[in-house]
């Protein structure tokens, strides 16, 4: 049987988890704080540590650093679990060697899923002695271990560039030579149709990619892509991207299972598109733009009206008065280019 540290510092929540472990056949070490957290893991070495953030005494940063500085526990998964969502504090969580980051609340099976992924994980590495961050190519040239890292590789190499709010990132049939890595801000992507009329594909936010066409050289960008809001982009060249993902198979794949992923959700946005009534597809787009700005539903978003009808594919005079509908019933707020959700639930359940 496998042994868990869980180091939680709300009482409820860390009897709660621990009970939940337990019934999937885990033994469960718990600690009230940090402090006592290193301790367990020096008495016990766990095979896994589920780590709070902000906790009393030592935070989980400070818990992650100690624990992989020691030669006896560097080895051990270690799992985030935090309320903080935000994007520069999942990497920064992500930057200093932490092998998952789930933020609260969360689903019982994501939990479960992410410390059996680790687990076995780790297993594999230690039976092929290779738990290293960085491994080394024959050449003496640094790989990279998964994706993360990858984003890291953006950070610290790419070509830091910055645009304004509307600005052209990249025009539909310019030639792909760049993919690029969101640092800030939010970019939009889009095509004009016959009659001149743009059409938004999809919405990128932080730590989000752009540019994946094809490896070929010849290939051009096959939509336009522009700045909602100030943006920053790191860039890196395709052929160096090529060749680094060359060396490591393991990133290739978390790379093709994210534009899976992004393929799975755009073939969504056209199906609403295409088949959802206009008050289904408004309260769609809105609930989309919330979700891509980090918003929490209770929070107004600024976004024009052009904006949120080419993403829903609707007329913008279609949208307006769906929007002056919406008021009308109390589910939304509007002053100006500002909106505000007033009844979640309900705008949710339109069909």
């Amino acid at each position: 049987m496998k042994t868990i540290l869980l180091i939680e510092d709300d009482a409820a929540l860390r009897e709660n988890t621990a009970e939940l472990l337990e019934l999937s056949n885990y033994q469960v070490i718990t600690a009230s704080n940090g402090q006592i957290g290193i301790e367990k893991v020096n008495e016990h070495i766990p095979d896994l540590i589920v780590c709070d953030i902000m906790m009393p005494e030592v935070d989980g940063y400070g818990v992650l650093d100690l624990v992989s500085k020691d030669p006896k526990t560097s080895h051990i998964p270690f799992i985030f679990l935090s309320a903080k969502t935000e994007h520069k504090e999942v990497r920064k969580g992500m930057d200093l060697g932490a092998d998952d980051y789930i933020t609260k609340p969360f689903e019982e099976d994501e939990l479960i899923s992410a410390i059996q992924s680790r687990l076995a994980k780790a297993e594999i590495l230690a039976q092929t002695s290779d738990n290293r961050a960085v491994q080394e190519d024959q050449n003496g040239n640094s790989t990279l271990r998964n994706l993360n890292e990858l984003k890291n590789f953006f950070d610290t190499k790419g070509n830091i560039l910055s645009f304004n709010k509307g600005e052209l990132i990249y025009k539909e049939g310019e030639r792909s030579n760049t993919i690029y890595l969101i640092l800030k801000g939010v970019v939009k992507s889009y095509k004009m149709d016959e009659k001149g009329k743009e059409l938004i594909t999809a919405l990128y936010k932080a730590d989000n990619f752009l540019g994946f066409t094809s490896f070929a050289e010849s290939i051009t960008y096959q939509e336009s892509v522009m700045a909602v809001e100030e943006v920053k982009l790191a860039g890196i060249s395709k052929s160096d991207l090529k060749e680094i993902l060359g060396k490591n198979n393991e990133v290739s794949i978390e790379v093709l299972n994210l534009l899976t992923g992004d393929i799975s959700e755009i073939k969504e946005q056209l199906l609403q598109m295409a088949y959802g009534s206009v008050r289904k597809k408004t309260a769609r787009t809105i609930l989309q733009f919330v979700k891509i700005l980090d918003k929490n539903p209770q929070d107004t978003i600024k976004i024009s009206r052009y904006d949120l009808a080419s993403v829903a594919g609707i007329a913008t005079e279609s949208l307006i008065r769906t929007l002056s509908g919406f008021k009308k019933k109390g589910l939304i707020e509007i002053e100006g280019r500002n909106i505000r959700i007033l009844d979640l639930e309900k705008l949710n359940a339109i069909e």
